[in-house]
C-alpha cells in the first residue's frame, strides 16, 4: 500500500464527492479543502507547518491551489514511511504540472476520476476491455439502429451536472463550465501566462476536429500564434483534462509511424456544446464528417474510463502508418495482448472500415486477440477471424 494516494481529474467529475464519502465512512477521517479560503492561505504561507499539523490520515482537496504543499507532504512521507497518510484530490494534473511534477514520484499512487462513463450511468460494473482480451466480442442482438439511436448520449456527454439538464441549457452549463474552469484554475499551474481568450477558441478549434492527428503549424496559422505557443497552450488544456492526448502506437511493427499525436475533448457533451451541435444536427445526413468524430470521441474515452477499472492494466495508443492505414484504439496489456477498436458512426460497414484491424491481426499474430468495428448498426456480426461488427451499446452491455 502506498504512503499515499492522489484522485486527479476534471472539475465537477465527483473527486470531492468521493473523498467526503470515504471520510464519512472513516477511511480517511480527516478532511481539508483549499478551497476554503482560510485553509488556502495557511498552506500557502506556511506549507510545512500546514503539512505537519494536520492530523492524519487526511484528505486535502484541491491540493494544486497550494503547489508548494506538494514539497512538505514529500518530506513527511520521506521520514515516514507509513502507508495510507494523505489522500489528495487536484483538478490539475499535478503529475504534469511544472511546480510539483518532481515531487512525489514513488510516493503516491494515483488513480484518474474521469467523468461518467455510459457503463456507470447505465450501472454496469465491468469493463468491456476484459472481455475484448478475452478474444470474445459482446454479443448484441436488435439494438437500435442508425446515427440518430445513440444522439442523445454522444451530445449529452458524462458531467454529472448537465445530464441533469435539457437543451439548450445543458450547452450553457458546458461553455460556463470551460470559461470557469480557466478563470479558476489557470493561475494554479505554475504561474503561467496566458490569454484565456486564445485557450477558449483553440478549444472550440479542437472541439471541431476531435479525434483528429494534431497539426500544430496550422493551428497557430488559424489563431494568430506561434507554433511553440500552441504546444504549450495545448498542453495547459490537457493539464486541466479539458484535453486527452492519444499517442502513436508502433511497437515491433518494422515501420515508421507518423509521430503527431491525436486530440481527444474529454467529453462529447462539451465538444458539442462549443461547436453548436445539438442530437438533430449530428444526426442530420450532411453533418457525417463532424458527427464522426464526436462519435470517435465518445467510443474512445468511454473505453479510456473503462481502462481505469479493468481488471488487465492497459495502455492505449491509436495506429496510422504512412500508407494511412488506421486504427482509432489499440489497447496493449502488460503482456502483449493487443485489441484493436475502429469506431464508425454508420449503421453497415464496408471493406476499408477493417483495414487497419486486417493489418495488426497480420502483424500480431497470436498477439492480437480481438479486432472489434464499433458501428451504429443492430447486432453483433462476424466479419473475419477474430475480428467483429459490434453495436455502440455492446461498449457497456
Amino acid at each position: 500500500m502506498s504512503r499515499a494516494a492522489a484522485i486527479t481529474g476534471p472539475r465537477q467529475a465527483g473527486k470531492s464527492t468521493l473523498a467526503r464519502q470515504l471520510q464519512a465512512a472513516g477511511v480517511v477521517p480527516n478532511y481539508f479543502t483549499l478551497d476554503d479560503e482560510a485553509t488556502r492561505n495557511a498552506a500557502r504561507g506556511d506549507p510545512d507547518g500546514f503539512a505537519l499539523s494536520l492530523p492524519r490520515p487526511a484528505v486535502i482537496d484541491e491540493v494544486q491551489r497550494a503547489p508548494s504543499l506538494m514539497l512538505a507532504i514529500k518530506q513527511i512521507l520521506d521520514e515516514d514511511p507509513t502507508p495510507g497518510q494523505f489522500l489528495l484530490t487536484g483538478s490539475v494534473d499535478v503529475l504534469t504540472a511544472k511546480t510539483v511534477a518532481d515531487a512525489l514520484p514513488g510516493r503516491v499512487e494515483y488513480v484518474n476520476l474521469w467523468r461518467l462513463a455510459q457503463a456507470e450511468i447505465e450501472g454496469k460494473g465491468d469493463s468491456v476491455i476484459d472481455t475484448l482480451l478475452a478474444g470474445t466480442p459482446p454479443r448484441v442482438s436488435g439494438a437500435p439502429k442508425g446515427r440518430a439511436a445513440s444522439a442523445e448520449l454522444v451530445v449529452a456527454g458524462g458531467f454529472p451536472d448537465a445530464l441533469a439538464r435539457t437543451q439548450p441549457h445543458r450547452s450553457r452549463y458546458l461553455r460556463s463550465y470551460v470559461q470557469a474552469t480557466l478563470a479558476r484554475d489557470l493561475p494554479e499551474i505554475g504561474g503561467v501566462r496566458v490569454d484565456p481568450s486564445k485557450l477558449e477558441q483553440l478549444l472550440r478549434l479542437l472541439a471541431a476536429r476531435t479525434s483528429g492527428l494534431v497539426n500544430y503549424a496550422a493551428l497557430g496559422r488559424e489563431l494568430a500564434l506561434d507554433e511553440k505557443t500552441v504546444k504549450a497552450h495545448v498542453e495547459l488544456l490537457t493539464q486541466l483534462f479539458l484535453l486527452y492526448r492519444l499517442r502513436p502506437w508502433s511497437a515491433n511493427l518494422g515501420a515508421r509511424q507518423v509521430k503527431s499525436p491525436k486530440l481527444l475533448l474529454t467529453d462529447t457533451g462539451l465538444a458539442a456544446a462549443l461547436v453548436g451541435v445539438d442530437a438533430a444536427r449530428y444526426s442530420a445526413p450532411d453533418q457525417g464528417a463532424l458527427a464522426g468524430g464526436l462519435f470517435e470521441t465518445f467510443v474512445v474515452m468511454e473505453l479510456i474510463k473503462q481502462a481505469t477499472w479493468s481488471a488487465t492494466p492497459v495502455e492505449l495508443f491509436f495506429y496510422r502508418d504512412t500508407e494511412k492505414r488506421e486504427v482509432d484504439l489499440v489497447v496493449e496489456s502488460a503482456s502483449g495482448d493487443v485489441v484493436a477498436i475502429e469506431a464508425k458512426s454508420a449503421a453497415v460497414t464496408t471493406a476499408s472500415d477493417v483495414r487497419g484491424l486486417r493489418v495488426l491481426r497480420d502483424k500480431l499474430g497470436e498477439r492480437f486477440k480481438a479486432g472489434v468495428v464499433v458501428y451504429s448498426g443492430e447486432h453483433t456480426l462476424p466479419i473475419e477471424d477474430r475480428i467483429w461488427a459490434v453495436p455502440i451499446s455492446g461498449l457497456w452491455r
